[in-house]
Order: C-alpha cells, then sequence, then structure tokens
C-alpha cells in the first residue's frame, strides 16, 4: 500500500502545484488514499521532497533528484548566469543560453522539478525542455521567468 501510496505522491506533485501537507493528504483522500498529516510527513521525508518555487512564486512539493539535498539558490544562480532567451515551439520549449552553458543549465532546470516539465536535452547554448502538453507552457514559463527576476538570496 506505501509503494502505491508513494507512487500517487510522485503523480500528484508532478502535475499540481502542491503547498502544503495537509493539501496533498486532501488530493490523496480524493485518490482513495486515508492519511493523516503525520503520514504524509513521513512520506515526504521518505521520498526526500522538496520545496521549490512554483509559478505562483509560493513554494510547492517537488521530487528531489536524488538523495542529497539541493541548494536551489545554485541552481536559480546557473540558471540566471547562463540564461539568454527562451522561445515556446508546440510543447517544446527551447532555452537559448551563453555559449557552453546549455548543459549546466539543463541540469538546473532539472533539479528544480518544474511542474509540468518532462526534462531537458542540451547542446553548446540550446535547451530543449518537454513540456507535458502546449496548453501549460504559459505557466513553465512564468516559473523560468520568476526564478530569473527573483532577487538574489
Amino acid at each position: 500500500m506505501k509503494n502505491y501510496r508513494h507512487q500517487k505522491i510522485m503523480e500528484i506533485i508532478g502535475s499540481s502545484e502542491v503547498e502544503t501537507q495537509e493539501e496533498l493528504a486532501r488530493l490523496l483522500g480524493e485518490a482513495g488514499f486515508n492519511v493523516t498529516q503525520a503520514t504524509v510527513s513521513r512520506d515526504i521525508k521518505q521520498l526526500n521532497l522538496r520545496k521549490i518555487p512554483s509559478s505562483s512564486g509560493r513554494q510547492c512539493y517537488a521530487a528531489s533528484g536524488n538523495k542529497e539535498t539541493v541548494d536551489g539558490n545554485r541552481l536559480v544562480g546557473i540558471l540566471k548566469a547562463g540564461f539568454v532567451s527562451m522561445e515556446a515551439a508546440s510543447n517544446i520549449l527551447v532555452i537559448k543560453t551563453v555559449s557552453g552553458m546549455a548543459m549546466a543549465v539543463a541540469a538546473a532546470i532539472d533539479a528544480l522539478s518544474i511542474p509540468k516539465m518532462a526534462g531537458c536535452i542540451a547542446g553548446d547554448d540550446t535547451i530543449m525542455c518537454a513540456i507535458r502538453s502546449a496548453e501549460d507552457i504559459p505557466a513553465v514559463k512564468e516559473t523560468i521567468e520568476k526564478l530569473i527576476d527573483s532577487p538574489e538570496s
């Protein structure tokens, strides 16, 4: 049961901006999992979830991508340092970077676990980000723009 619940949590946070444990518990309840806030708290710890900036500017849960805690400020700094421009093409977001920075920026974007983004492929100065649907492009662009425009920490 726990493995199924963990799979559902990952599905929920991959498709929704979940800001609180209570909200996650409610969404799990709607999916047929009867859980308490304490159970959700343990699941968050076991799944090594972390909070990242959402498209609304608030913090939402996301997978960390690895077992070590990643410094979100450092990742945003890499994004800011390399970013030049971005343009949508269907459900692909093409990001231009400073020459030689695309791989680092793509790795930072992937580690930030931006909701509705499936992943990135990088060359020397260009990144292609696969977005789950063309309708999700504006939200992803807004999230990236907010990260780039965020004040230094």
